[in-house]
């Protein structure tokens, strides 16, 4: 890589897309956004100088000014665009999930691998201050041994947000409470408790006339032998913000969104205050891009070759498969273990 700056596109400038454009904006010390695509141009304000391209999504795949392709379009579509910008040699971030169906999300790992290119999945709650803190304290072992981990998002959306966009009311297109909204707690807590050996379900559509699930519950047997719970909503009004909680032998964690709920963690003084990232609960633009902005700095340094990439595609993979078995568990009424998946 050259001391120019860091060529990126952006495919589906929607309101994640625009997201990834605020970050972008703050580091145009490193990176440019030279071209996008959407159903509509972006404002100037969005676009913040930069001479972008208004282009279709195949051109800006395959743009030779661009390095980095930022995939922002429905969840359907993001393995068959992840894997084209692959192909063209483009480095891939991949807003949640990485795909939704296992094989797509395997497929996207070994094809970065073959030809040694960066994939990062966002997952930008990791690197908020608190979660980030909890993970040195287990990983430290300050909690013993993990015993229940559990995860709430219980938001909601009414029925013109489904109206909106039609991939959201399709659970093949990724459009359910768990994979579109629960998500990012699901891959909260795979990263802090490891891996999962097996999980029951239930689903069931109780608010809304649509294909998809708006409400989950899920148990989970963690490798470790720790018991989980997780529960996603997009069906009570007025929706509250998400909370993950793990309990230890020697100390327990509660973590709303940004804000610590409880902090018994013997020797560990819990993280400062800080700013808290708005919650989604009620408002999908509500979340701020402090956290994209985080985790593109790191984005930035594994394109230049000087550091790993954040939320690589491998470690992404697994928490496809761990959606993917929830949803199979809920579906055949059996239990499921994620790493049979794909």
């Amino acid at each position: 890589m050259t001391s120019r700056r860091i060529g990126a596109g952006i495919v589906g400038m929607g309101n994640i897309g625009t997201m990834h454009a605020r970050a972008l904006r703050d580091l145009d010390d490193r990176v440019a956004l030279v071209a996008y695509s959407g159903a509509h141009r972006a404002t100037e304000e969005t676009l913040a100088g930069w001479p972008a391209a208004f282009v279709t999504p195949e051109e800006v795949i395959g743009s030779a000014e661009v390095d980095v392709v930022a995939i922002c379009s429905p969840s359907g579509s993001h393995a068959a665009l992840a894997l084209a910008a692959l192909e063209a040699g483009r480095h891939v971030v991949v807003e949640k999930p990485l795909a939704v169906r296992v094989e797509d999300a395997v497929r996207i790992a070994e094809v970065a691998r073959e030809r040694g290119l960066t994939v990062s999945m966002i997952s930008q709650r990791r690197f908020e201050p608190e979660h980030a803190r909890l993970k040195e304290a287990v990983d430290a072992g300050a909690l013993g041994d993990i015993r229940l981990a559990t995860t709430h998002v219980h938001w909601f959306r009414d029925d013109d947000y489904y109206r909106a966009a039609r991939w959201r009311t399709s659970m093949a297109e990724g459009g359910g409470s768990l994979m579109n909204q629960g998500v990012h707690n699901v891959d909260l807590l795979r990263w802090l408790c490891g891996p999962v050996e097996s999980v029951t379900a239930q689903y069931g559509t109780l608010a809304h006339a649509m294909d998809a699930e708006d409400t989950t519950v899920a148990t989970l047997r963690f490798a470790s032998g720790a018991l989980g719970v997780i529960t996603t909503t997009t069906a009570t009004p007025p929706g509250s913000p998400a909370t993950i909680a793990l309990h230890g032998s020697r100390g327990s964690v509660e973590l709303g969104q940004g804000e610590v709920l409880r902090w018994d963690v013997p020797e560990v003084s819990a993280p400062g205050s800080g700013r808290a990232p708005a919650s989604g609960a009620a408002d999908p633009l509500a979340i701020g891009h402090v956290g994209h902005l985080t985790q593109w700095r790191e984005i930035l340094s594994a394109v230049e070759g000087k550091s790993p990439a954040p939320v690589d595609a491998a470690d992404a993979v697994e928490t496809v498969r761990l959606l993917c078995a929830i949803y199979e568990a809920a579906a055949t009424g059996r239990a499921v273990r994620p790493a049979e998946l794909g």
